[in-house]
């Protein structure tokens, strides 16, 4: 996952080295070879600094408003009731990512294979990341 993670998201400037936790939704938090850490949100399209070190994570973890974030709860159970149980490779997501307007909501869920997520919202987030609200953009996907 550490090499998928580099190579979908490194065109932000970090070279990931440890993957330190993941949740249902693909969301990923990972250090970096600078004890960085961060956090891949698929769903948002982001990757994101969270921390400037262990002791700064360390104080994340004790504020319950990141950790209710991170654990997406009711959003987990709310997917899991739509698309069902997970397979071992597989994260919920959603269809259609919060940047391109799509919504947590029933309709918008499905599952994929983790590696797809960390790999399409990587790609998504690199041609998206200049674009001004409302500009008009032409995705292009390669396999």
């Amino acid at each position: 996952m550490i090499a998928d993670i580099n190579k979908a998201w490194n065109w932000k400037g970090f070279n990931a080295i440890e993957l330190i936790r993941t949740n249902d939704f693909g969301n990923v938090i990972f250090k970096t070879d600078k004890n960085e850490y961060w956090r891949i949100c698929p769903e948002e399209v982001t990757c994101l600094k969270i921390a400037e070190n262990q002791s700064d994570f360390e104080h994340l973890l004790a504020d319950s408003e990141f950790i209710e974030d991170w654990e997406m709860a009711n959003i987990i159970e709310s997917a899991k009731s739509v698309v069902g149980e997970l397979q071992s490779d597989e994260k919920y997501c959603l269809k259609m990512p919060t940047l391109v307007s799509g919504q947590y909501e029933k309709s918008n869920y499905g599952k994929v294979p983790f590696k797809e997520l960390i790999l399409f919202s990587g790609s998504l987030g690199k041609q998206t990341e200049n674009l001004k609200d409302g500009q008009k953009v032409k995705f292009k996907f390669k396999k």
